[in-house]
């Protein structure tokens, strides 16, 4: 039994609300009705990452195609939310419009911010303040577990840096990345185990060196894979 909708030749975002809506109903599909927040979780990941991808190779046609994709996860989530009766997709919409007016007074409001530093000066203090952070190191905790280690590294760095709790110097962690290669060293060859204290210290080390180099770790790591591969590639068509 197919449920009651109308198709069209050009849908809107409250079509895609119930579109979404429907697949969650009782005449839906299955496995939408099966799903929660932690079944689609990794989903939400990857079309975020999918979506990235299509950045990063200037494809705007994959990009309005990926980013379609990470919408529907914002509105599938928002419906199972609606669904316990706690929020809707219409109060995330709310939420995200009224922190935009709120951190953009140089805009809406009467505060003067001429220059890009200001304004991102602007918004931590404004985002410590409604998030109720007294502490430099409540800063620090709320930088999320979930990010991918690099990328948390380099932000907790800055945020540290920012706060005046770290004050890094290029000369420093060149010198305690370069003592980390020699801890593993020793440790290869006294037991061939390689301690994972030490190679967190040195990946810890690395990122540093890349933030004052400007260069984005996780990218910089992200294109070693790709010529990694490409090496790979160049030895295999070279076998006989």
């Amino acid at each position: 039994m197919s449920v009651s909708f109308q198709r069209k030749d050009r849908y809107t975002m409250e079509d895609l609300q119930k579109i979404v809506e429907l697949l969650r109903g009782k005449d839906g599909c299955p496995w939408d009705r099966e799903q929660d927040h932690h079944s689609i979780r990794k989903n939400f990941l990857e079309e975020t990452y999918e979506a990235v991808e299509a950045i990063d190779k200037e494809d705007p046609v994959l990009l309005r195609e990926e980013l379609g994709d990470v919408l529907l996860q914002v509105v599938f989530h928002a419906q199972m939310e609606k669904e316990k009766g706690i929020f809707d997709l219409s109060d995330v919409c709310h939420d995200i419009c009224q922190k935009l007016v709120e951190r953009h007074p140089h805009v809406f409001g009467e505060v003067e911010a001429d220059t890009t530093e200001q304004v991102l000066a602007n918004w931590e203090e404004i985002k410590k303040r409604q998030k109720g952070q007294a502490s430099a190191v409540q800063a620090l905790q709320s930088v999320p577990v979930t990010f991918p280690a690099l990328m948390r590294a380099e932000k907790l760095q800055h945020r540290g840096e920012k706060n005046g709790l770290y004050q890094p110097e290029l000369s420093q962690e060149m010198e305690k990345a370069e003592a980390a290669v020699r801890g593993l060293q020793r440790a290869a060859e006294q037991n061939g185990e390689q301690p994972e204290d030490i190679v967190g210290d040195l990946l810890f080390s690395i990122v540093n060196i890349s933030r004052f180099l400007s260069i984005d770790p996780e990218q910089s790591l992200t294109k070693a894979c790709e010529r990694f591969i490409c090496r790979c590639e160049e030895q295999e068509a070279q076998r006989p």
